[in-house]
């Protein structure tokens, strides 16, 4: 079994932000989807078996939260700590504090700080002027602890990531983006299949495929949801509108229409495909529900794996 200590000495990532996978290498990944996978199978068996006793992580909401609020949560308490649930509008930040007057304070309160937010120069921001950790729950560029697990989801279901192909359908967001960074990482192919004007930022997707060269993995990005399921072992899929686009729900609704992961699309991907969405879901809209309550379907493993890939990295930076 592997310590905390040696994990540490392996990873090196203590005191780091987390604010996007771009900034870690395909080792550090690979550790942490490791430890996740120990602490889930309850082997894990490190010299201290509540780490971060006394620990408290501040977590800053100004997006609505279920998977991302109760994991981080329910993580810090097992790890032995401590997290603090604070609604931007609870705090003075609602009332016009500035982000780094908020990271200065902060600083001197908790061990870390997670926040769920818009933009991502918010989170940026914070990280230049905090002390502390800093761990990205979301932004409107990058999703990282939600690919983190989408990637153990992978590996418990398809055993390894070479040889791999997964398929995106959908919008070219902050999902699509650590999505494709993840794959690139770990060297899985990975198409990404948007209707025309809704492909990911291509700035991100540069540096996606810049990953991926190094890697040996291949990123294609493509407006044919059925050229891009061809052959795919997992198939994934998100909301067409999210929070802060609901102005856009209409319009998005007919532009994604043909766009919808169901029993038609699904079968030109891998007879044994697995079916993943970060959730929430729109049954009937992204997806058919005869997909996602289907038996290829492993989104509440998904979910649940948010729980434990976020410990192996709380215990990691903390």
């Amino acid at each position: 079994m592997i310590s905390i200590h040696a994990s540490e000495k392996q990873l090196n990532i203590k005191g780091k932000h987390f604010l996007t996978l771009a900034d870690f290498s395909s080792d550090v990944i690979k550790g942490i989807l490791a430890k996740a996978q120990k602490m889930k199978n309850a082997s894990y068996t490190g010299e201290d078996p509540k780490p971060l006793n006394g620990k408290i992580l501040g977590m800053i909401f100004e997006k609505s939260s279920t998977r991302t609020r109760v994991s981080f949560e329910a993580g810090m308490l097992q790890l032995g700590g401590h997290a603090l649930y604070l609604n931007s509008n609870d705090l003075q930040l609602g009332r016009g504090e500035s982000i780094a007057d908020t990271a200065k304070v902060l600083s001197h309160y908790v061990d870390a700080i997670m926040i769920r937010t818009f933009s991502h120069q918010t989170i940026k921001e914070l990280s230049s002027h905090a002390s502390i950790p800093v761990i990205n729950g979301l932004t409107d560029l990058y999703h990282p602890c939600q690919a983190l697990a989408d990637l153990l989801t992978i590996q418990e279901n398809k055993g390894t990531f070479a040889g791999q192909k997964l398929c995106y359908i959908g919008d070219g967001n902050n999902v699509a983006h650590s999505l494709m960074i993840a794959s690139a990482k770990v060297g899985m192919d990975i198409t990404i299949a948007s209707p025309a004007g809704y492909e990911p930022n291509a700035a991100i997707t540069k540096l996606a495929m810049q990953f991926a060269e190094a890697s040996g993995a291949k990123i294609d990005i493509t407006n044919n949801p059925l050229e891009a399921v061809e052959g795919a072992d997992a198939i994934y899929t998100d909301v067409w509108t999210s929070m802060g686009q609901e102005e856009e729900n209409d319009q998005r609704k007919k532009v994604f229409s043909s766009f919808q992961v169901n029993k038609e699309l699904v079968q030109y991907g891998k007879k044994d495909f697995v079916f993943l969405h970060c959730l929430p879901a729109h049954r009937g809209e992204e997806v058919s529900a005869e997909i996602i309550d289907g038996p290829h379907s492993a989104v509440f493993q998904q979910a649940g794996n948010r729980l434990h890939v976020q410990k192996a990295l709380l215990s990691e930076i903390l």
